[in-house]
Order: structure tokens, then sequence, then C-alpha cells
């Protein structure tokens, strides 16, 4: 029976849902569309077999054509990023993270990372996040006068502190992160570096951005946002903590892989391994300029002034629009944002003073900078009267006329 036939209530909300993305601007800088085939893969019986442990050495039997699917995964990781060993099991970016800090570290290390409220991740230290309970965080921040990455400054604080991993790689930092300063840096104190690469993978593979491989001992990322596969993560290391990595994915922080969401994600490193994918990624960036610089001549501020990745962060300061407020504002008009802490913040992480905005999802639909002047004008007029709903309406018409010029390849799902 179909999923419609067996259970219409589940089947209807993916409709709504599927419609939701069909007809809307998705901006979030975290999210992207896969391809038909990364779905295809996720849908497959390989989510009916257990598979605790790794190629060639599990706990159950029948796994002969589930190690074939891994070690694809495997192999086209470490070909893409030029790594000496990948782990594609881990369920999240949040669980690659764990894996990280709990192979390489004891609970209660030092860890150099970025003040959180400048770009950071949950994972990087928050208090109420397991990264915070179990470690101890050192914090370096942005230039107050650029928003930029002092790395003289995060030298001083590591010579200073002498931490045991310096982290680098964010949520919310708009420019180009110099992984060979970093390393530089980790090697005079004697320190592991971890660089979570989530936001940037996609960039990193088309080498539209610099890598951290050969640079970081160890690195993490999402297999979704700017790579443009499934939801989930992976690890890439040097062979010297290869063991230690593999053991604390599985048995220490997770059991059974979920191996058709390892398929999908083989499937999407070969997409990213192709010729086209650079031009994709180059696309990104220049959406993602062509975007900050339209919000910017309409008198917007933002964060270090604008981007070289493939998102950037709108400050509204303490002004009366928060991060919050324009989040959902823009909702109203078929845009979909993140709110988003800033360098100084002083609002709290529930309502912020900024607005992220990335490009990945609207560049997989084909859009480029034509179209992303038009919604830096949208993204303008919402914010510059938020209490005019009937213009947010007028806007959520053009938006879905917009949408319905760059279609996903979603039909069959509906």
């Amino acid at each position: 029976m179909s999923l419609r036939q067996t259970d219409p209530e589940i089947a209807d909300a993916i409709g709504r849902e599927l419609e939701r993305q069909q007809t809307g601007l998705e901006l979030i800088a975290s999210e992207n569309f896969t391809s038909p085939a990364v779905l295809q893969a996720m849908g497959t019986p390989l989510t009916n077999k257990y598979a605790e442990g790794y190629p060639g050495k599990r706990y159950y039997g029948g796994c002969e054509f589930i190690d074939q699917v891994e070690q694809l995964a495997i192999d086209r990781a470490r070909a893409l990023f030029g790594s000496e060993h990948a782990n594609v099991q881990p369920h999240s970016g949040s669980g690659a993270n764990m894996a990280v800090y709990f192979g390489l570290l004891d609970p209660g290390d030092r860890i150099l990372g970025l003040e959180l409220s400048d770009g950071g991740h949950l994972t990087h230290g928050s208090p109420v996040n397991f990264s915070g309970r179990f470690f101890e965080f050192l914090r370096y921040g942005l230039d107050p006068e650029t928003q930029r990455i002092d790395y003289d400054r995060v030298r001083e604080i590591a010579k200073r502190e002498r931490p045991r991993m310096i982290q680098c790689g964010y949520s919310a930092y708009p420019r180009e992160i110099d992984f060979e300063a970093f390393g530089s840096i980790a090697r005079e104190v004697d320190a592991i570096l971890f660089a979570d690469i989530a936001h940037i993978a996609g960039l990193i593979a088309a080498e539209v951005h610099p890598t951290p491989v050969g640079h970081a001992s160890v690195v993490a990322t999402t297999t979704h946002k700017t790579l443009r596969g499934p939801r989930g993560g992976l690890v890439l290391c040097d062979s010297e903590h290869a063991e230690a990595i593999d053991k604390a994915v599985f048995p220490h922080t997770q059991g059974g892989p979920l191996e058709h969401v390892i398929a999908a994600k083989a499937v999407a490193l070969h997409e990213a391994s192709q010729p086209e994918f650079r031009g994709y990624a180059e696309q990104i960036v220049s959406n993602a300029r062509a975007l900050a610089e339209s919000v910017a001549a309409r008198g917007f501020r933002l964060v270090s002034g604008g981007t070289d990745n493939h998102l950037f962060v709108i400050d509204f300061g303490e002004s009366g629009m928060s991060g919050l407020k324009a989040q959902r504002r823009l909702d109203r008009a078929g845009i979909t944002t993140s709110k988003s802490t800033v360098p100084g913040e002083t609002r709290s992480p529930w309502v912020t003073s900024g607005l992220r905005v990335g490009t990945p999802a609207v560049t997989t639909r084909g859009m480029k900078q034509d179209e992303m002047r038009r919604i830096g004008d949208w993204i303008a007029d919402v914010l510059e009267s938020p209490e005019d709903e009937e213009m947010q309406q007028q806007i959520r018409v053009q938006v879905e006329e917009l949408c319905r010029g760059f279609p996903l390849p979603y039909a069959d799902l509906g």
C-alpha cells in the first residue's frame, strides 16, 4: 500500500512541506536541496539492515553488500577531500563533533574556540551542550573593528593558555578561514587542530575555499549544507587518529549506522566530485555576494561588511528590529531565514540582534545574481516596513511566481 493509503495524515503533512519548499525561498545558510538520486538512496531497503561495526568487521551477518556501500562512501570522502582516513557513520554534525572530542581528548581538557556569539556553533562549548559540560572552553573573539579573526591574537591566547585542542570552523562567519595560520599556531603550542567545516564543506570540496586537510589533524562536517547531500555527518583525520576516531563513533557514541543514509552520502560525494560541482560552488559564493551587496545598498549593516563564502549576517544593533522579528516577518513573505547572534551580542539567543542569510538552496534551484538582487530588495522592503502585512503578502505572491520558474525536481513526490 502507498503512504497515502496507509497514513494519509503523514502524507498530507509531507505534501504541505513539499509545497512550502517549492513555493518559498530557502535562505537558511545550513539548508539545501538534495538531488533526486540522493533522496532515492535514502528511501531504500538498506534501512532494514543492522550493521554495527565497520566494513569487514561487523557484529552481524549478511553485511556483504552493506560493506560495499559504506566502503564506497569512505573511499569517496577520502578522495574528495584528500584525507588519509574517513568515518562516514556519524548521524549528524553534532555527533561527528562529539566523536572528535571524545576520541582525542579527556573530559576536562581545554579547548580554544571562537566566542559563540561571534559565529560559533552549539557544539563549540555552549554551556547547555555536551561540549560545554564535558570540556573547558577558552575563547578568542573577532577583531572589534574588522569583525574578522585576528590570528595574532589567537596565537597570543594559545601561547598563554596552552589548550589541548584549538577549534576553528564556524556557523555564522562570513569570511575565508586561514587554516594554514591555525595549523601553525596549533603546532607552536603542541595542540590538536580541529576544523569543523560543516558549513563550507562543499566549497572546500570544489576548491572554492582553502582546505583544512593537511593543516588540521581532524576535520568534521555535515553532509548537507553546501555539500548538498543527506542530513548526516562524517569525520576526516590523519591516519594516526583513525583508530581513536572510529572507536569514538562506534561503540562509544553510536550503535548501528544508518546505512541508507550512508548510501545517500556516497551518492552526494560522487556528485561533488564531478566537474560541474565547482561551477555550482562558485555560483553559491557569487550569489551570496550579490545578495549581500543588494541588502547593504539599502542601508543595512553586515557583519564584517560582506562575505567571502555562502552566507552573510545582517546586524540590527540595538535598534527596534531583532533577529527573531526579522525572521518572522520574512516568513510571512515566503522568505525563510534564521536569526543569529552578532559580535558583541546584547540580546538572548532566542531573540538575537542579527539575521543569517545563505545562498546554497536558491543556487541549487538555478538562481543567479539577477534573482539575488531582486530577493535583496524584497528582504529590505520587509525589514524597512515590518508591520506592513499587506506588502508582505504582495511579496509572497511575487516569491511564489519566481520560485515556480525554478522548480525543484521533486514532482513525483507530491
